[in-house]
């Protein structure tokens, strides 16, 4: 009795690391398909036909649906990654939503407010150069240090 219990307590404590590294993979795994996909297309569109292109659009769209199914199930999984202590603006701050091509000023992607682990988040590496991802309010921003323009965006990042 004694030994099955034991088994029991190993399998149980086993089993959350194994499903947690499976969701890792399967993003990855998402992710390669998705350039795959995007590689087809390109050549359906320089060597094939209406219906090649109408195909390969049809699976880039699958692939990236896929994409966020399992990037929402890494999340689920990993929620306490994602909840980070109350963010602390710049002196005068009131958060705004921003888009694409907003301009900040420079106290806004100061040192204090770099993501530098972007890929304990699974953030896409930032440019190289002058490109950083910056945590706003609750959002991830990344921002063109050089001229302070925002290149991406991704709202209600941390919990």
């Amino acid at each position: 009795m004694r030994k099955i219990i034991i088994a029991a307590i190993a399998a149980a404590t086993i089993t959350p690391v194994a499903a947690s590294a499976q969701s890792a993979r399967e993003v990855r795994q998402s992710q390669r398909e998705v350039r795959e996909s995007e590689r087809d297309l390109a050549r359906a569109r320089a060597y094939g036909d209406r219906g090649d292109v109408r195909e390969a659009r049809r699976e880039v769209r699958e692939d990236r649906r896929e994409l966020r199914e399992d990037w929402r199930d890494y999340r689920r999984a990993h929620g306490d990654v994602y909840r980070r202590g109350g963010y602390a603006g710049p002196r005068g701050y009131r958060y705004r939503p921003v888009t694409v091509g907003y301009r900040f000023a420079p106290d806004y992607y100061g040192r204090r407010y770099w993501i530098n682990d972007y890929g304990t988040y699974r953030l896409p590496r930032p440019g190289y150069g002058y490109q950083r991802w910056v945590r706003y309010g609750n959002d991830v921003v990344l921002v063109d240090t050089r001229s302070g323009r925002v290149v991406q965006v991704y709202n209600r990042f941390f919990y």
